[in-house]
């Protein structure tokens, strides 16, 4: 009876421990696919960079390559031409978003409430999104065009320019063309995750605050502000990075020029990897950029730790 009851309890033990198996290893078994997939479309590519970072690899100079060290690194800091791009990269980026996040805010604000033809103007809002990014660049290049583009002789009337010329060929001003694109093509992204964060709040927040007599100041800056702030903290993450990552419409428009007045990090990376076909000294870059964007984006999810509680 005894050895019958411990066979039992053994049996019962062994079947507890496998169900017990199969609660922590099956689901890695649903995931494991998806993790390896993740791993070789990112990580590989990633960690393979990384490594031509170290490298010497030009095509023109096919028997010259080989592990170099820091090498890449050194000259990157002597190069004059990589801090040109730096700085423009952040000039790039910080109008971009603010003009970005202003309009998009003001949007999805106006969007947020109940007027004629709302349906119409919001597919209006959204559609600079849906236009592929290579014919955004085009339209806007022709629209800064002094012979056949209406901009230049806009702002010559307004007084603003002297006389209509290119903007885009001016050292001074080329980067405004690309910025100006640049928050066109952006201003839906902030405008709609805005306007759903905005539905989210709820309507008795502001039916109180409306018999409690607050002012429309006081409701955007004691409501509605501290509900968007970890939308805004998020999405002003995401779209630094993507705008700093952005070569599309500056290549397009002005290929960096002129005399590298618009030429930022990510450009610089690919005119040296597929013009100068230096993929060494390119991934060196390439690692920089990472490295900063990695920095800033560690920061700001610092600081909406502690600042925002919601």
């Amino acid at each position: 009876m005894t050895t019958t009851r411990t066979a039992a309890a053994s049996g019962i033990s062994r079947a507890w421990r496998s169900a017990y198996m199969r609660y922590l290893v099956e689901p890695y078994l649903y995931v494991g696919p998806a993790v390896a997939m993740i791993a070789l479309v990112m990580l590989v590519p990633l960690v393979i960079g990384i490594s031509y970072s170290f490298q010497s690899i030009t095509l023109l100079k096919p028997f010259a390559t080989g592990w170099i060290g820091f090498e890449n690194y050194a000259t990157l800091w002597r190069d004059a031409k990589f801090w040109l791009a730096l700085e423009n990269t952040v000039w790039w980026t910080l109008s971009s978003l603010v003009f970005q996040f202003a309009l998009g805010l003001g949007l999805a604000l106006l969007l947020n409430t109940q007027f004629a033809g709302k349906r119409l103007f919001q597919a209006l809002v959204f559609l600079p999104w849906a236009v592929p990014t290579f014919l955004s660049a085009l339209t806007w290049a022709w629209l800064f065009n002094p012979v056949i583009g209406p901009l230049p002789h806009w702002m010559a009337a307004l007084g603003i320019l002297s006389e209509p010329y290119n903007i885009l060929g001016d050292p001074d001003l080329a980067m405004w063309g690309p910025v100006a694109a640049n928050v066109w093509f952006g201003v839906p992204f902030f405008a709609i995750t805005l306007l759903a964060a905005l539905q989210s709040i709820p309507g008795e927040l502001y039916e109180a605050a409306e018999i409690d007599g607050a002012s429309t100041w006081q409701v955007f800056t004691k409501i509605t502000l501290p509900f968007l702030a970890p939308m805004i903290a998020i999405t002003v993450m995401l779209r630094t990075i993507w705008i700093a990552n952005f070569a599309d419409l500056i290549f397009v428009m002005t290929g960096g020029g002129p005399a590298n007045a618009t030429q930022i990090l990510s450009t610089y990376v690919f005119t040296t990897a597929f013009r100068k076909l230096d993929f060494g000294y390119a991934s060196a870059i390439a690692v920089a950029l990472l490295v900063l964007l990695m920095i800033y984006a560690v920061l700001l999810l610092a600081i909406r730790r502690r600042f925002v509680k919601i």
